[in-house]
């Protein structure tokens, strides 16, 4: 592919003996040979006792960032992943490095205009709207015991359980003093369902069956599950007046006003859901008209970023990834093949949005760039020393704000006419 670049490097001379002579002071420290004290043995001393092979590697670390620079300065390479690096040839005089650089593969978007993708209309309903005032009031709820009641939907009861398959105990199928509500389908299907019409201090053996979908040495196997129940408790819902408003942080004076507050906030949230729709659609449309050939290192890189992404989302759940293939069947090739297909349309679309900040001569001044990085500090609650140290370089927030822009562009020239 013409976007791949095998390039060599030789280092030589002082260049390469400065490195040598960087490994030798690192590994000297630690170094004790008979009638010389730790850390104070000679080159030429410890070269006879260990060969001068034994400081390749660490020299090697020392030339290669420097070789790599260079490479890219004299060939004005912009490598777009990690460079793969062999050594084809060292001595005591030398090293020869070969870089493979994977620099941005051609792209050609023949059209991102007019490209003939609707956009709805956000639309709320009455329903909706009542909905939502009942789920506000779900949320500020009372929650009372009953004392006589039985379990109804919406409940909260809590019990202690233990499940069986097989005859045997369950692992991790044991709770005590646990609140489970009723219709949140938090356990298997048939559980919650099992302890309605049921009252406090009953117990109740439930037979059931894991789903097909479940965890592998588990799934569509009988399960037998003991609960008892000690307590149920009841939501009661507030009433709908000025104390309701007043808890809810609205300051209306009326349910007519509430609903619409409510209706505003559910037409942004669909508007916003309509946007990003509109976009993704767009992008879908545009990649047809994108012509590009993509690394397979490339597409592994994006993969290899997703699986970083998707690990600290399950971390922040207390569960790690050997956790997740166990629990799911799967290997880390698995979930590797799984990401391909959304690794690539991310990729495409990011490449068809460069183009568009290209073709528009999208470009922002310091003076700019500078500014909006003060605003993104600000946000942030950071100095914007700080910002930039963690960015690395105001480059980014530039690529940013062209990105920004060139999808307004995209929108713009796809947007329905007035009159439409």
């Amino acid at each position: 592919m013409k976007n791949v670049h095998k390039i060599e490097k030789k280092i030589e001379g002082e260049s390469w003996t400065k490195c040598l002579d960087n490994a030798f002071k690192k590994v000297s420290k630690n170094v004790t040979i008979a009638g010389f004290r730790k850390g104070h043995v000679p080159k030429e001393v410890y070269i006879k006792e260990y060969g001068i092979q034994s400081l390749y590697n660490d020299a090697i670390n020392e030339a290669m960032p420097n070789a790599y620079k260079e490479i890219l300065e004299e060939n004005k390479l912009t490598p777009v992943i990690e460079p793969e690096v062999n050594v084809t040839g060292i001595s005591d005089g030398s090293v020869i490095f070969e870089f493979t650089i994977i620099t941005k593969p051609e792209v050609k978007l023949s059209s991102y205009k007019n490209l003939g993708v609707k956009k709805e209309k956000a639309k709320v309903t009455k329903k909706e709207i009542e909905d939502e005032i009942e789920h506000l009031r779900s949320d500020l709820a009372e929650i009372v015991v009953k004392e006589n009641g039985e379990v109804t939907d919406g409940d909260t009861v809590v019990i202690d359980f233990d499940g069986y398959v097989d005859g045997k105990p369950l692992d991790g199928g044991k709770g005590e003093n646990y609140p489970l509500e009723i219709g949140s389908h938090t356990f298997i299907p048939g559980f919650e369902e099992g302890l309605i019409g049921h009252k406090s201090n009953e117990e109740v053996e439930l037979n059931l069956k894991f789903p097909e979908n479940y965890v592998e040495d588990l799934k569509n196997k009988d399960v037998t599950f003991k609960v008892k129940i000690n307590e149920i408790k009841a939501k009661v819902l507030p009433e709908i007046n000025e104390e309701f408003y007043k808890d809810l942080g609205l300051e209306v004076k009326s349910k007519e006003e509430l609903e619409k507050e409510v209706e505003k906030t559910i037409r942004e949230h669909k508007e916003s859901h309509i946007e990003d729709e509109f976009i993704d659609n767009l992008l879908e449309a545009a990649a047809k008209n994108l012509e590009v050939e993509i690394n397979e290192e490339i597409i592994d890189e994006e993969i290899h970023h997703m699986m970083e992404g998707y690990q600290r989302q399950l971390k922040s759940q207390g569960i790690d990834m050997e956790q997740y293939y166990k629990i799911t069947g799967t290997t880390h090739e698995d979930l590797h093949k799984q990401l391909e297909p959304e690794a690539t349309k991310r990729i495409k679309y990011r490449y068809i949005i460069e183009a568009i900040a290209d073709n528009e001569k999208i470009d922002f001044t310091e003076k700019e760039v500078e500014k909006k990085a003060k605003e993104m500090a600000e946000n942030y609650g950071i100095e914007l020393e700080e910002l930039i140290k963690a960015y690395g370089t105001l480059d980014v927030v530039k690529y940013d704000m062209r990105m920004h822009r060139a999808l307004e562009i995209l929108k713009e020239s796809n947007e329905p006419k007035k009159d439409e």
